[in-house]
């Protein structure tokens, strides 16, 4: 199974840039999938449109697996933040469009 949006995130800068961990590396760059009832649950991930490249320290945080200091909102709006910056780069660089 091919997965276009998940290969894409390699290499590619935090979307999510969380100032208090964030790694800055694109090696540990993944797509971090958004949690959200009814979209996602226990062993289903959202759908890749539904996520942003996030270094592994951010997406630690996004998890909730470490720095859980952080507030968890702060975190949720960093990384909707995120997923809204990666779809606008996605369309300026027409790799998704939008047809009505």
């Amino acid at each position: 199974m091919s997965h276009p949006l998940r290969n894409m995130a390699r290499d590619q800068h935090c979307y999510v840039r969380l100032s208090e961990c964030c790694n800055h590396d694109p090696e540990t760059v993944v797509l971090a999938h958004l949690r959200l009832t009814g979209i996602s649950g226990m062993g289903h991930k959202a759908p890749d449109i539904l996520a942003c490249p996030a270094c592994s320290h951010c997406h630690d945080a996004i998890d909730r697996r470490a720095f859980m200091t952080l507030d968890r909102d702060y975190v949720r709006l960093a990384h909707l933040e995120g997923i809204a910056r990666w779809l606008a780069d996605l369309e300026r660089r027409e790799i998704i469009v939008v047809v009505a």
